[in-house]
């Protein structure tokens, strides 16, 4: 790592890190420029804590039942109603195998 260059914090130690930086200004002990200071790192680690939230959104994928009842796995670009319409679907296969019902379509 170059001199002078800093590592990203994890996702949880920017949040721990925010929370501090939230206690120390609300608590009226720090004097402006120091404030000005806070909230300027509080801004650099909310954008850290943005970008590796964005990281994760595109990693997550939904984990949905075909009408065989195969678990699939599909992205986030889902539609409301697809996704609605995959739960149902896997809703209703779990219902039918309780009921002891087969079907072959």
């Amino acid at each position: 790592m170059a001199k002078g260059a800093k590592e990203q914090p994890s996702f949880e130690g920017a949040v721990e890190r925010l929370e501090e930086i939230i206690e120390q200004m609300e608590s009226s002990d720090l004097p402006l420029d120091q404030i000005i200071e806070r909230y300027e790192e509080g801004m650099k680690l909310l954008t850290v804590c943005e970008d590796k939230l964005k990281v994760a959104e595109a990693k997550i994928e939904l984990l949905t039942r075909d009408k065989s009842g195969k678990v699939t796995s599909s992205d986030l670009s889902l539609t409301e109603q697809e996704h609605a319409a995959s739960v149902e679907e896997a809703i209703n296969a779990d219902k039918k195998k309780a009921s002891g019902e087969v079907s072959l379509f």
